[in-house]
């Protein structure tokens, strides 16, 4: 047994995608990921044809909406988790500026499911609060940091919100810096990474820098604000500020490496990676003192999806990245001028 809707598009409505569409109509515990799987299990029709969830509807489009009786559509087992702090810098009734510790994972997977970032946000807002733009699994999820990787992120309370959010990232409108210490003495103070990434055919844990089909367009830009002389089992360190114009897994540190200049500590593509030690209990202080990679999401820029106010978030470099930075000072050949002005201002 099932009820059915039936739906005219409006000249409002024309240009939506189809699963935003079905979940904005009204219909009883149809969310967007209720929608999903309605579309994607043949129970909408569009003008009495199946049609594929990003399809763009026309005005004066009929769509059809099977929902089985008491919906048969399973709820999401996002368990909530009071213990993991939230370190929020904004919040309102649409989204939240957060910064994220190293070692969190944003949501879940296999072997976290109930310890990710996700769980601590549903703690915090409760899940029909959250978006669902990026799943049911994902409440809340614009965008993700790698679990090593600390500093500023986005996540969205409404559909909305989060929509918004994600096209500005596409768009290359909302701004995302990141603080990065690499190996060796990069020379030229300014330089743009475009070199397309895809899982490494040989390692499918890893990204690499890949000329295929299935590769997809990454462009890093990058400015030097600091230069450490070289030592005696080291040919020293660079600090860059790394923009991405483009939100690739791993791109930052792949493009690092790709260049020759490894992130410092990063078990993956740095050092630890030409040995056995792939993994955090094998390759404790990889470099440095590190035990994770050093790169810090440490500024975020963007117009307020629903407000259009400018907003901007600056994150200090947590307590270990600085104390590695400090652990060189006496090195330093010194910074340059865009160096003294953005490590002056956080």
């Amino acid at each position: 047994m099932a009820e059915h809707y039936d739906h005219e598009v409006t000249q409002e409505e024309q240009g939506t995608r189809l699963d935003v569409l079905v979940s904005s109509i009204g219909i009883p515990d149809v969310s967007r990921s209720a929608a999903v799987r309605l579309i994607e299990s043949g129970r909408v029709l569009l003008n009495k044809r199946p049609a594929t969830k990003k399809r763009l509807v026309l005005a004066g489009d009929l769509v059809h909406i099977e929902v089985p009786l008491r919906s048969a559509l399973p709820e999401s087992h996002v368990e909530p988790n009071f213990a993991i702090p939230l370190d929020i810098r904004y919040e309102d009734e649409h989204l939240i500026v957060l910064s994220k510790q190293a070692g969190l994972v944003v949501h879940p997977a296999k072997g976290h499911y109930d310890d990710t970032l996700v769980n601590a946000l549903v703690a915090h807002c409760g899940l029909n609060h959250l978006a669902e733009v990026q799943g049911e699994d994902r409440p809340g999820i614009v965008h993700r940091l790698d679990r090593d990787t600390s500093g500023l992120m986005l996540a969205a309370k409404t559909d909305a919100a989060a929509a918004r959010l994600q096209d500005g990232i596409r768009t290359r409108e909302i701004d995302r810096r990141y603080l990065t210490l690499v190996q060796g003495i990069i020379a030229p103070n300014t330089g743009l990474i475009d070199a397309p990434l895809a899982r490494d055919p040989k390692d499918r844990q890893r990204i690499a820098v890949v000329e295929s089909f299935s590769a997809k367009q990454a462009i890093t830009t990058f400015q030097v604000l600091e230069r450490f002389e070289a030592g005696r089992r080291d040919d020293g360190y660079t600090l860059v500020e790394c923009h991405l114009y483009t939100g690739r897994t791993h791109q930052i540190r792949v493009h690092m490496a790709y260049t020759g200049h490894n992130v410092v500590g990063d078990p993956l593509y740095g050092r630890a990676a030409n040995s056995k030690a792939r993994n955090r209990e094998m390759a404790e202080k990889t470099e440095l003192g590190l035990d994770r990679q050093f790169l810090h999401s440490y500024r975020l820029s963007f117009e307020h999806p629903m407000t259009g106010e400018q907003l901007t978030f600056q994150d200090a470099l947590p307590e270990d990245l600085q104390e590695v930075l400090d652990s060189i000072q006496e090195r330093s050949e010194g910074r340059t001028e865009v160096g003294e002005s953005i490590l002056g201002s956080i």
